[in-house]
């Protein structure tokens, strides 16, 4: 949902002084750890270590828009090397203070029922079902924060909702959410009832987890705690659109990377250079997680294909360049709906809108990253992958070079993020060098311990060891 964000970072002392203790108990993080002074307490269930993501967007998915003609695309889907469906949100969506005809996917005025224009309850559960025979697992977009307006608790239970000094109910605070009303957290009823319609679909259908919208405008206990009570049902996986190290302590797997992505918006516009990702990569942001959690790394996604614009007005050339990147950094990969058919318009949020899947121009460039993204451990997620290593290149500003390594898996990374071409020089006595093959050319070659490299505007190398 598009949301203002906060940059605000609270951490209470007593889970700080607990998580250092229990990390101290456990050992000391290895050296593909995130160096974060702590250890998550969030189970994470095995199948996350080699995983990717892939949103979609049921509405503009086919012209029929509904589950069943969704299914067709789920073996093309897998063959790409997808693992984890997101669902926006499936719930019916409000009609009191709507949205354009359809509606936003993000006004929930029923949390156990199934929006009639995508089908049925068992059209989904025979959809997760399908998603599962293929082995990819299947999570739902979870709106915790607030309803549609005609949400039957506001009848029921209207001490779930916030109000104002005069009494009324209201949109979310500080947002133009005209469509929804802000819930009340306080009240501790309201926790109940909420995990309680969490519960239903896991039980029900099967799914696997969920991405929390907004999930920074939720109190963290009630995350801690819903994420407790659902653990009793499976092992799922928990994505929070929010990039606060404290969600990630008991509740989520996994947060946000937006510091990286508006970084990749900048340079691609010229507006910065590759020091933006040193800063990020090497000096501040990638140690804030607790070890065992990672970030979602996208340069696309439903909010910014709408509301900022598609990858090719953000990125434009620099697109494949900033997809390996995300593809090959630390933290898991995210796709969405379009992005291997280039998509190439601004998606309708409130309107039927259909994608043009007539030329599946980019689905073997992302099947290459995300089959190398499963089978090399170097690229693996959290604690599982390697460190991140970044390697001078003698032009440091324009050029992010960088290696990963895990075991005897190497994957050596040479991105040049600026317009123009580069000469390249890369220096290591022992990091790199040995014998390779470039992913994309499938060449094979020896990097000694300089490797000089030519690369044009926005171009890309990837070596991995063999």
């Amino acid at each position: 949902m598009v949301s203002i964000r906060t940059n605000k970072f609270y951490l209470p002392l007593l889970i700080l002084v607990i998580a250092i203790s229990t990390s101290c108990q456990q050992g000391k993080p290895t050296d593909n750890q995130i160096d974060s002074g702590y250890v998550s307490q969030t189970p994470k269930p095995d199948w996350l270590k080699a995983a990717n993501l892939y949103e979609v967007n049921v509405r503009q998915y086919t012209p029929e828009g509904t589950f069943n003609a969704f299914a067709t695309h789920l073996p093309r889907l897998r063959a790409m090397g997808v693992d984890i469906l997101w669902f926006m949100p499936v719930t019916p969506i409000g009609t009191i203070n709507r949205k354009g005809t359809l509606g936003s996917y993000y006004s929930v005025s029923n949390y156990s029922a199934i929006n009639p224009e995508y089908g049925t309850l068992d059209d989904f559960k025979s959809l997760v079902n399908k998603a599962h025979d293929l082995g990819m697992k299947v999570i739902i977009d979870w709106v915790a924060n607030h309803t549609a307006w005609d949400h039957q608790w506001l009848k029921t239970n209207p001490e779930f909702y916030y109000r104002d000094q005069k009494g009324n109910f209201t949109p979310p605070h500080n947002t133009d959410w005209l469509d929804v009303v802000q819930l009340e957290y306080a009240n501790k009823n309201l926790w109940d009832a909420m995990i309680g319609e969490m519960r239903f679909w896991l039980t029900e259908a099967n799914i696997d987890g969920f991405r929390c919208d907004v999930a920074y405008m939720v109190p963290v206990e009630f995350w801690n705690k819903a994420r407790t009570e659902l653990e009793k049902v499976k092992p799922i996986f928990m994505l929070a659109e929010a990039d606060h190290p404290e969600l990630k302590e008991f509740a989520f797997n996994a947060g946000y990377s937006w510091t990286s992505h508006h970084a990749m918006n900048r340079i691609a516009k010229g507006e910065d250079d590759v020091s933006a990702l040193d800063k990020y990569y090497f000096d501040e942001n990638m140690g804030n997680y607790p070890a065992g959690t990672f970030k979602i790394n996208f340069i696309d996604n439903h909010d910014e294909n709408s509301w900022a614009g598609t990858v090719f007005e953000r990125l434009g050339k620099a697109m494949p360049a900033f997809a390996v990147l995300t593809a090959t950094a630390p933290g898991m990969p995210l796709i969405y709906s379009g992005q291997e058919a280039g998509l190439s318009k601004r998606l309708e949020f409130f309107e039927k809108d259909e994608i043009d899947w007539t030329d599946l121009k980019y689905e073997d460039f992302f099947k290459t990253l995300l089959q190398l993204k499963k089978e090399n451990k170097a690229l693996w997620n959290g604690v599982e992958g390697g460190n991140m290593l970044r390697i001078n290149t003698g032009n440091d500003k324009n050029v992010l070079a960088f290696m990963r390594k895990k075991d005897k898996n190497r994957v050596l990374v040479v991105l040049n993020l600026s317009p123009d071409p580069a000469k390249i020089q890369l220096a290591s006595e022992t990091l790199f060098a040995g014998k390779y093959r470039d992913l994309f050319s499938s060449e094979n070659l020896r990097i000694r311990n300089i490797h000089k490299l030519e690369l044009d505007g926005w171009a890309y190398k990837v070596y991995v060891s063999r």
